[in-house]
């Protein structure tokens, strides 16, 4: 049994068959813009060679957004420790891109060095393992261009203020989601308003509600 590996498609696709020859690679999923679709193609007729399965995962739009759905949706089919990334593969974007998604999801992934695999620092814990279901089920009720007051967000989530308050701000036992940086707090009007961040905006894209 080999890994699943998770690769952007971008300048350096020789370093896939670099990782391979150190991670026993049973299936490559390849995450590809459409300007790059002929190469994603090309590559994994290359692997067919080797037999090994391959999937083409075409992104649209904006990059970290795509990457994060990709991530979701793989790590929703597959374990964890069945997954590894090579983030070496991508451009400069695709690849800091990918790596976030990694950290996201606590999946180990590497990258090349003097034509060597080297794994990167990533602990095994997931971000969406962190937050309990209350959490998520806020975030799920917020958007990133709105900033909704708390009373209205208490009311949609038939959740009390208090409760809403400790899960957003925390305490000094638990981090809330302030502090996890998923959301923002502003006042308007006098009033205590919350809407999502860049990363709740992200964690949200790769965020797949279990069957």
């Amino acid at each position: 049994m080999g890994y699943k590996v998770i690769a952007p498609v971008g300048d350096n696709l020789q370093a896939l068959f670099i990782g391979m020859k150190e991670f026993p690679t049973e299936k490559v999923f390849l995450i590809t813009p459409i300007s790059k679709l002929k190469e994603a193609s090309d590559l994994s007729k290359k692997l067919e060679e080797f037999t090994i399965e391959t999937e083409i995962i075409e992104t649209k739009g904006n990059v970290l957004e795509e990457m994060f759905k990709a991530f979701g949706r793989l790590t929703s089919l597959y374990d964890g420790d069945e997954l590894i990334v090579n983030v070496a593969t991508g451009d400069k974007l695709s690849t800091c891109a990918a790596l976030s998604a990694s950290y996201a999801n606590g999946l180990k992934a590497f990258g090349i060095m003097e034509n060597k695999p080297m794994l990167l620092p990533i602990m095994k814990l997931s971000y969406y393992n962190e937050l309990s279901e209350n959490k998520l089920k806020i975030l799920k009720h917020m958007n990133q261009n709105t900033c909704l007051p708390l009373k209205q967000l208490s009311d949609n989530l038939n959740m009390s203020i208090s409760l809403l308050s400790y899960h957003i701000n925390g305490n000094h036992k638990h981090k809330g989601l302030k502090e996890f940086r998923l959301v923002e707090v502003e006042e308007e009007d006098k009033n205590m308003c919350v809407k999502l961040s860049d990363m709740g905006n992200l964690l949200l894209k790769g965020y797949i509600t279990p069957n």
